[in-house]
């Protein structure tokens, strides 16, 4: 099993991190860690170091956070995913967030920014991980002016079936489903009708775990994987081996 986005490096993790990448060991293949600023970026990036060959990271800037940012920070965040391309797995996780965002002028800075990491990607044709929540639609009608970017993953998918249906229908998108899986019914009905080929999983530590005042960890994919087994009426192996195989095609690891 894979858990294909999480913020390890967030200070959650300060106390107990090393223990929490032990028990992902215990029941994982990988660990992708996501980086959402600069500084993030750079941390994800000596995890990967630190823990060759079990974590990956790959390099973003958070969308709420892009739209406050300075051209000289996203300038800084451009030259540090070109300069460590060959270390990273993806772009991302960069995007537009329209849940939280609702000012006009801020979605359209965000749409800017977010394009510009698209054209990067497209340039270096480098898989894309999105944060496009309550603008998933907008997102499906943006990737096909990117031809070159091979793989566009809808970080934690929550839009509609309609919308994920026509996901299904580009050949290089998939969704990646959290452990929200075990708990919300919107997501639930989603998995139940989306094929397991464009399907990755997630936690995105420490955020969506079972309760609000539990922390949410990499090894509590399991449980993702376990949920989508049950709602399919698929065995766990076979639910585990698809959308293990889905991810290192996507990242190559």
């Amino acid at each position: 099993m894979i858990d294909t986005h999480c913020h390890i490096d967030f200070k959650d993790f300060d106390d107990d991190r090393e223990d929490v990448i032990k028990r992902a060991k215990d029941k994982l293949d990988h660990v992708i860690v996501s980086g959402y600023s600069n500084d993030s970026n750079m941390e994800v990036l000596q995890l990967s170091k630190d823990y060759k060959g079990f974590i990956y990271p790959t390099f973003g800037f958070h969308p709420v956070s892009s739209q406050n940012a300075t051209e000289e920070d996203i300038k800084t965040a451009h030259e540090n995913i070109s300069k460590y391309l060959d270390d990273i797995v993806a772009i991302g996780e960069v995007g537009m967030d329209y849940f939280y965002v609702t000012d006009k002028t801020l979605r359209e800075r965000q749409q800017e920014i977010f394009r510009g990491f698209l054209e990067l990607a497209n340039e270096y044709k480098v898989p894309i991980v999105m944060h496009v929540r309550d603008c998933e639609k907008k997102a499906v009608n943006i990737i096909p002016e990117y031809e070159d970017i091979p793989y566009f993953v809808f970080h934690c998918y929550g839009g509609s079936l309609k919308t994920a249906k026509k996901i299904m229908n580009m050949n290089n998108c998939v969704m990646s489903f959290s452990t929200m899986l075990c708990y919300s019914k919107h997501h639930q009905d989603l998995i139940e009708k989306i094929d397991l080929d464009y399907v990755l999983t997630e936690t995105d530590s420490p955020y969506l775990a079972m309760t609000k005042e539990e922390r949410n960890e990499p090894a509590n994919v399991v449980n993702a994987v376990h949920k989508i087994a049950e709602i399919k009426d698929m065995d766990v192996e076979a639910v585990d081996e698809i959308t293990t195989n889905n991810a290192r095609k996507i990242f190559k690891i």
